[in-house]
């Protein structure tokens, strides 16, 4: 592989977009900004999202879907799954039956509740589909420190391949043929690493974000084994690692949204004038819809969705859990 796309040009995709270039000749990176493309090309720094890092000259930025798509060996998607339908519709003709295309967002479509394999599946039913994932900061990444995560692909040999352009001394993919496990570890983490900053925002203890962890994983398993994933799958990076990660920092969207919300403030106040997407915000209601209609008990994924859509306080919701009936592990 020679030329590798990467559209969105967040901090995530800016990362990506990094680690590609050092296997590939070229990579064309997509961004819907005018602005944010004419600086990168000049200065090949996301001052927006990624500001601290200077990426190689091998990346050239476009605003031109059409373009950025056009002539390359692989696509990576590191669109927030709220945008995916939306961005790759305007696109679909143009895109090869033969493209491997690797998700690299996480997140489940909220008005339909779909998987982003999903979604892609609907709109280019001939994707070859591709999903990167695991515990990853973007910045840590682009600074080259070592990370390691997932990459499914149910196409072992197109897997491989994409193993080789993705991995470097500090990057590290181990493959799985499970597109759904990584996709539901990837998705539904963010929507527990919320919880958890709840729990860190109301100070309520080490042993309270220990069960939290615990639980959330019960449950996302849960999730994933009955959307047919294999449940090893959530024992890896694209699980536990990921949730791990994003439930005990501050460098996580996610967790500090749910750390704020802790220290009582409204969801809407927190949002407002974010640039950057923090996805269990929009996952979690979806979460819960498909939870429901697969008649699958997710009580924090509820727990949640009740503060951040019901005003429902914190605290009735903490107490609600506890007073839930006793049962087995």
């Amino acid at each position: 592989m020679k030329k590798i796309a990467v559209l969105g040009a967040g901090a995530w995709g800016t990362a990506l977009a990094h680690v590609c270039a050092k296997n590939v000749e070229q990579v064309k990176f997509w961004a819907r900004e005018t602005e944010l493309v004419n600086e990168f090309n000049k200065t090949h720094i996301n001052s927006v999202y990624l500001p601290d890092v200077k990426v190689d000259d091998n990346i050239v930025a476009t605003s031109d879907l059409k373009e950025a798509i056009k002539d390359v060996d692989a696509v990576l998607l590191v669109i927030p799954a709220q945008f995916l339908r939306s961005t790759l519709l305007p696109v679909k003709d143009f895109w090869r039956d033969d493209l491997p295309t690797i998700i690299c967002a996480k997140g489940i479509e909220q008005k339909t509740g779909k998987l982003m394999s999903e979604t892609i599946q609907e709109i280019i039913p001939n994707a070859l589909l591709a999903v990167l994932s695991g515990p990853t900061f973007a910045e840590e990444v682009a600074m080259d420190k070592p990370t390691a995560l997932t990459l499914a692909c149910k196409d072992e040999k197109i897997g491989k391949e994409l193993m080789n352009v993705l991995s470097s001394k500090t990057f590290r993919p181990y493959f799985t043929t499970d597109i759904i496990g990584v996709q539901v570890g990837g998705a539904v983490k963010n929507v527990m690493a919320i919880a958890a900053g709840i729990v860190a925002g109301k100070k309520l203890g080490d042993n309270a974000h220990a069960a939290l962890i615990t639980r959330g994983l019960a449950e996302i398993n849960r999730l994933a084994i009955s959307l047919g994933a294999n449940p090893i799958t959530l024992m890896g990076l694209a699980g536990i690692g990921d949730l791990v990660l994003t439930a005990n920092s501050t460098q996580s969207r996610n967790f500090t949204v749910g750390l704020e919300l802790g220290k009582g403030k409204s969801l809407s106040e927190i949002l407002d004038g974010k640039k950057s997407v923090a996805e269990g915000v929009y996952t979690a209601s979806a979460v819960l819809e498909k939870a429901k209609t697969m008649n699958i008990e997710m009580p924090i994924c509820e727990a949640l969705s009740k503060i951040m859509n019901d005003n429902e306080k914190v605290d009735d919701i903490i107490f609600n859990l506890f007073d839930r009936p006793l049962k087995s592990e």
